[in-house]
């Protein structure tokens, strides 16, 4: 039996390369969680740096890195859990990195663990990132994370492609399943879909959290959604923009919404 819990997603529309206005962007979304009493906040991929690949060496996050300390503070005085992503360079290795920023000011960090690609088929005026393999080196670490008694997953965008990944984390005890995404519009109706399965197969709340603009060269489809260990969609940002996704179960009944911020 697991605790109360109230999750959230964050859609955000981070600068290019500009990680200082990007975790002010990031403290005024948890600060809007805040007032949903969320305990845990879910950031998309590469969400401090935006989805810059050609920046990643130059922007990448050290496990120790100062540039969170704002981040830190606010998961300690909102008493919630944040998940927020940046390139991290672990020794030799950079990886695409998801910190998990807990309420006592620790840190641990999630890996990508399978590196995509988007397809080549760009709208007009988009441009192709290079395949992640050319800048990343895919990573294992997959810490759970614990809140209100509930133990939870992260996973990275490619990651999720794989039924394998959210199958171990049930069988780990997951009860939710946070997924930092960036989805453009042509694969977000085949994604969406893939999350609402794994929540049904294998009992698990499922939280997408989507850019709400451009990145890289490429637009994103928004979005940004819950559904419940049933299925069921609790909550959805509708489209692009920057916004909370909230949903709250007490006594296994779920109440949900969404803002815009």
């Amino acid at each position: 039996m697991t605790g109360a819990r109230s999750i959230a997603a964050a859609q955000t529309i981070p600068l290019r390369g500009d990680v200082d206005a990007n975790v002010a962007d990031h403290i005024c979304l948890i600060q809007a969680a805040a007032e949903g009493h969320a305990q845990v906040l879910v950031f998309p991929e590469l969400s401090l740096t935006g989805y810059e690949l050609d920046l990643a060496h130059d922007l990448a996050f050290s496990e120790g890195d100062s540039r969170l300390d704002p981040l830190l503070g606010i998961a300690s005085s909102c008493c919630m859990t944040l998940i927020v992503g940046a390139p991290v360079r672990v020794g030799s290795l950079l990886h695409i990195g998801a910190f998990i920023i807990s309420p006592d000011r620790s840190v641990v960090l999630y890996t990508k663990h399978l590196l995509g690609a988007f397809p080549s088929n760009a709208n007009p005026g988009e441009s192709v990132p290079p395949a992640e393999e050319t800048v990343f080196d895919p990573g294992n670490r997959n810490p759970l994370l614990q809140f209100g008694g509930n133990p939870a997953a992260v996973a990275i965008c490619a990651d999720t492609s794989r039924s394998s990944h959210p199958r171990e984390a049930a069988a780990r005890g997951a009860t939710s399943y946070l997924a930092s995404m960036f989805i453009t519009a042509s694969d977000f109706e085949i994604e969406a879909a893939r999350l609402s399965d794994y929540a049904v197969q294998y009992s698990m709340a499922v939280v997408l959290a989507n850019y709400g603009g451009p990145s890289g060269g490429l637009a994103s489809a928004g979005g940004s959604a819950i559904w419940s260990e049933k299925g069921e969609l609790l909550t959805q940002l509708e489209g692009t923009g920057s916004g909370i996704a909230f949903a709250i179960e007490d006594e296994a009944v779920w109440r949900a919404g969404w803002l815009r911020v």
